[in-house]
């Protein structure tokens, strides 16, 4: 491992990825993460943060522990992380965004970058908590992903996972679904230009959410309107451009944790828009001593 900006980075791992669609999608996250490369505002926020994670779990919980994120970007979970109060964070991003998530990273002292996939994470077994927010919808099996972080928890720590839902977003889905299909072999600069035309008639309908019970008004109210107008199309960006989005029902949201051997699975319908769940590996005889950290 080498010395980055003062915190140790690991070198790029082999990438053993032979799904097609997940290597094209780790390629388009990187061009996006070099286009759209800064955290600024609401969209780095402590609060936002709270939003993403309660009431499944406070960030105050996080204070002092070890925690490791998977699908990094440029590094906006890992730095609300950091301000939540995290004592070391284990940073995983596989594609060419690793180099601005290394510039990115605020306080450099607390945090492994490493350049791996999810399913690559090394089985450390003492980590407290291990938090994936919108990237297991991007991997056609995230079956390996869950399993390697079961590894790398202690006995008695918690994943949480936020993924885009399928219950809510019926009428969304018939919009963009056909859409994707011409978005996504575009190249970069044309994207972000019809990103910048569809974001026109957006803020129309971000108006009418506050007179009318719209589709996705809980979300646009609460979430998507505090954003300034750049982080806002990188948002639409983001829903145009993966060659792979899988939507979750519920049921398949928890069974993906369950079948990895998580248990007290809890699942959240997040402003009508995305499913976060956590779970938690199972203590062993031997790990009271652990569990009162975990409960602290």
């Amino acid at each position: 491992m080498r010395r980055f900006h003062g915190f140790i980075a690991s070198g790029k791992m082999e990438l053993k990825i032979s799904h097609p669609e997940e290597k094209e999608t780790i390629k388009d996250f990187g061009e996006q993460w070099l286009r759209y490369c800064d955290n600024e505002g609401y969209y780095g926020s402590l609060e936002l943060f709270s939003d993403i994670l309660e009431p499944l779990l406070s960030p105050d919980r996080l204070k002092d522990c070890r925690v490791a994120e998977i699908g990094s970007g440029a590094g906006r979970i890992v730095n609300m992380l950091l301000e939540a109060g995290a004592g070391h964070v284990i940073a995983l991003e596989p594609s060419d965004a690793f180099k601005v998530l290394c510039q990115n990273i605020q306080q450099p002292e607390r945090v492994t970058c490493i350049q791996a996939t999810g399913d690559q994470l090394p089985a450390y077994g003492d980590l407290d908590y291990i938090l994936s927010v919108g990237v297991l919808h991007h991997i056609p099996d995230a079956k390996p992903v869950v399993e390697a972080t079961f590894k790398a928890l202690r006995p008695g720590g918690q994943l949480f996972v936020w993924v885009y839902g399928k219950e809510g977003n019926e009428l969304y889905l018939a919009l963009i679904g056909p859409l994707r299909i011409f978005t996504k072999p575009l190249p970069p600069p044309i994207l972000a230009a019809l990103v910048r035309l569809i974001d026109l008639p957006l803020v129309l309908y971000m108006k009418l959410c506050h007179h009318f019970s719209l589709p996705l008004r809980d979300y646009i109210l609460s979430v998507l309107e505090k954003m300034d107008p750049r982080k806002r199309r990188l948002i639409i960006y983001d829903q145009l451009n993966p060659s792979y989005a899988k939507y979750y029902t519920r049921f398949e949201a928890e069974k993906l944790l369950l079948d990895a051997n998580f248990r007290d699975v809890r699942a959240h319908h997040r402003h009508g828009y995305g499913w976060s769940v956590i779970g938690t590996k199972p203590e062993s005889p031997d790990c009271s001593v652990r569990l009162g950290h975990f409960q602290k």
